[in-house]
């Protein structure tokens, strides 16, 4: 835990690969020290089609989906070591939002096959 699930337009991959996404994101959950590493799950997907406000300005959503019990405190340090990782790729023209959602236990489950 956790998965980190970055959503992102599609245009930015004429700047930038969507691995190099995957790995600032999974570098900020790692900086966070809340979690091993070996057990984050990151993963991206782009949009070609979106609006965001008045304009149709490009944008990185991250939403870090963790196990409930985590104080205020560590989702907001989460938050912005994910944010700041992003911030370091110095890209122009785009908004970044990073959100951070519990998981309740009694509803997950897991499987391997």
């Amino acid at each position: 835990m956790p998965h980190c699930i970055i959503e992102y337009s599609k245009e930015l991959e004429d700047s930038i690969k969507p691995l190099v996404l995957i790995q600032a994101v999974h570098a900020g959950a790692v900086a966070s020290m809340l979690f091993d590493e070996s057990h984050i799950k990151t993963r991206a997907r782009d949009y070609s089609h979106y609006k965001t406000g008045t304009s149709d300005n490009a944008f990185i959503h991250v939403t870090a989906r963790i196990m409930s019990g985590r104080t205020l405190e560590q989702k907001a340090d989460l938050s912005e070591k994910i944010l700041n990782e992003l911030k370091i790729l110095e890209l122009s023209s785009l908004t970044i939002t990073v959100q951070i959602c519990d998981i309740e236990s009694e509803s997950y489950s897991k499987g391997q096959l």
